[in-house]
């Protein structure tokens, strides 16, 4: 009997030893830090511990970590061992991983640990996914073989150094997410339906109508000039359309008035991408704010990606500043280098060409304009191009109120569009005007409703290479997201790198590669996702105060959009370009000799007196007007009447 309860006592003090650790066993811990992480470079490691019921730990606890490292307030790099929960969680910021290869870290309290396994790359590595995107499509001029090849190349580092697994996980990871979005979808569809709407207009007679109706009023060298500017800023919607068009219909009428082809070619060739480009709505709208939407997603950034889009226009420098020396140009009558020699040449010899020149074949230009027999009128473009700017107004208002609710009441109206889902009405506006300007077509007997669908299929699969390089450009910038390129670039070059000179810096680069590569689309869709982490990151590290800070990462946005535009409408492997040369039907490397001095000369003021001051808290429109003056007098002074 004694036997048995000395055993039955000695059994319940057993128990009552075993019980917190048993307790403590139905604890979990957790770590959660990059996968892969970057040697040297700071992070936030997020440790939690939870019970059996998947609640946090209410009580204080603290648990041991090996494995990690921490820069402290002197900046200097100490031991991580240990860490206090709160409610069952605990953010530690400025961790860092001081060597490369697969790193053992453990965490533990009593009863409980984890152990897992780093996979820490060299911090340069994050940079090459873009690098061989740059670098390739610098070497190949294959744009889309580039962006595919950074993908997989990035792809391959996340999944552990397997490039089959990389191949594999950019086309069913990368890709398929990217095109999965719906932000995204809703993109492509918006920049699809566009590109048939201007299938339609142009099948249709709509924009060569607008054409003959403003060559109208066109009087003397003076006008012809002019009224190719003016043509070239209200066909706004898309560079392509304005080339084919306004080159192809107004050399007749330049030819007559004795205005050279370089000049016409000039003309067209700055008055595309730098109004598509900066238009409110045209196929480059998709394009750019899926972009921006992208960066913004990546960085946690909230806000409208369509309403930044606008808001970053004024600082859209060199486009801007390029359509107002177009006007300048053709109002004072003045030429400078060699577009002066071709000028006078036009006007004291009549010769619209040089002696030996090789225009480019114009048969390609007619290619989306209408047939001979279409009656021209002006109303079956205008009335698509208004209907599609009062459903995106009306779209944005409507929306916004919805999403405000009953705070809309209330809200000022540039709260109510910053709170408009921006995709969704892109999308109503896109297919109002495809379909207005299919019923225009159809009502009037100028195509059948076969015809007319025709056109609109034409139109939308011109969009098809755009949509390919957008769902790439998608695709790069989350495999820059999950290996942390902007995290290595700011650590590391936030030192010696100043948030006032990006802007100014971010044209320079967004110039060189947009020239070298002859695309626009590509060096935003590389630059971007690069150039936004770090301007938001860069100011904010840097103490600027909320407007400047604003400020820089505005300007960095329009300083890639305007570069870009300005390497690739002036580079000789630019389609664009090529295209310009094209409808002008001028020799195509004339057309570059003649354009290449007003294209700097606009980029050197764009860059001087627009993304430094800018940078600095100067408002945009006073580098604007201050760029204009600077051009007009380089013009009075310096460029002489033929």
């Amino acid at each position: 009997m004694h036997m048995r309860r000395l055993r039955f006592l000695s059994a319940i003090s057993l128990s009552l030893f075993l019980l917190p650790v048993l307790s403590a066993g139905q604890v979990r811990l957790k770590l959660d830090f990059p996968k892969p992480a970057l040697s040297g470079v700071p992070f936030t490691l997020e440790v939690g511990a939870v019970d059996s019921s998947g609640q946090g730990l209410r009580e204080r606890a603290i648990v041991r970590l090996s494995g990690f490292w921490v820069y402290n307030r002197n900046g200097e790099v100490a031991a991580l061992d240990s860490v206090v929960l709160k409610n069952g969680t605990a953010g530690v910021r400025d961790v860092v991983f001081l060597e490369h290869g697969r790193q053992r870290v453990e965490a533990r309290i009593p009863g409980a640990e984890v152990q897992q396994e780093a996979f820490v790359l060299p911090g340069w590595v994050s940079l090459l996914p873009p690098l061989l995107a740059i670098g390739l499509a610098l070497w190949a001029r294959q744009v889309i073989v580039a962006l595919f090849a950074g993908v997989w190349l990035g792809a391959t580092f996340v999944f552990d150094l397997n490039p089959l697994a990389g191949l594999l996980h950019a086309l069913d990871h990368y890709l398929i997410q990217a095109l999965a979005d719906p932000d995204h979808a809703a993109i492509v569809m918006f920049s699809m339906t566009l590109g048939g709407m201007v299938g339609v207009i142009s099948k249709a007679g709509g924009t060569q109508g607008i054409v003959e109706m403003v060559s109208r009023w066109a009087k003397g060298r003076r006008g012809a000039q002019l009224a190719t500017w003016a043509l070239g800023v209200f066909i706004f919607f898309d560079d392509y359309a304005n080339t084919l068009v306004v080159g192809n219909t107004m050399r007749p009428f330049t030819d007559r008035m004795r205005v050279s082809r370089e000049k016409l070619s000039y003309i067209v060739d700055s008055t595309a991408a730098p109004v598509a480009s900066i238009a409110l709505i045209s196929t480059w709208v998709g394009f750019q704010v899926g972009l921006i939407d992208s960066a913004f997603e990546a960085i946690g950034l909230r806000a409208d990606a369509y309403v930044t889009f606008l808001r970053s226009i004024p600082y859209s420098f060199y486009s801007i500043l390029a359509i107002l020396f177009v006007a300048l140009v053709g109002w004072m009558l003045r030429d400078f280098g060699p577009m002066w020699k071709a000028e006078y040449r036009a006007v004291h010899h009549g010769k619209a060409l040089r002696d030996c020149a090789q225009p480019i074949s114009d048969a390609a230009a007619l290619d989306g304009v209408s047939d001979g027999d279409v009656p021209l009128r002006w109303l079956n473009a205008f009335l698509p191009v208004a209907v599609m700017i009062v459903v995106t107004v009306g779209g944005l208002y409507v929306s916004g109120r919805m999403a405000l609710g009953a705070q809309a009441a209330g809200a000022r109206l540039g709260e109510v569009f910053g709170a408009a889902d921006s995709f969704d009405v892109l999308m109503w506006a896109s297919f109002s005007a495809a379909l207005t300007a299919i019923l225009l077509a159809v009502s009037q007997r100028i195509l059948s409703l076969g015809k007319a669908l025709e056109a609109w299929l034409a139109g939308a699969r011109a969009m098809v290479l755009a949509m390919v390089i957008l769902v790439l450009a998608w695709s790069i910038g989350k495999v820059c997201q999950d290996l942390h390129t902007a995290d290595f670039v700011i650590h590391w070059a936030g030192k010696f790198l100043s948030a006032r000179l990006l802007p100014v810096l971010t044209f320079v680069v967004a110039a060189f590669v947009s020239f070298s590569t002859g695309t626009s689309w590509a060096t935003m869709a590389i630059l971007i996702p690069i150039v936004v982490p770090m301007a938001d990151k860069l100011a904010s590290a840097q103490g600027l105060a909320a407007g400047p800070t604003d400020t820089v990462l505005l300007g960095t946005i329009g300083a890639v959009l305007s570069g870009s535009v300005f390497g690739d409408h002036c580079s000789p492997i630019s389609d664009t370009t090529i295209m310009s040369s094209m409808a002008s039907a001028a020799d195509h490397i004339d057309h570059v000799r003649t354009q290449m001095p007003y294209a700097l000369l606009v980029a050197g003021v764009a860059a001087l007196l627009g993304y430094v001051p800018a940078a600095f808290g100067v408002s945009p429109w006073v580098g604007i007007v201050g760029g204009t003056l600077i051009l007009a007098s380089f013009l009075r002074f310096v460029g002489r009447p033929v």
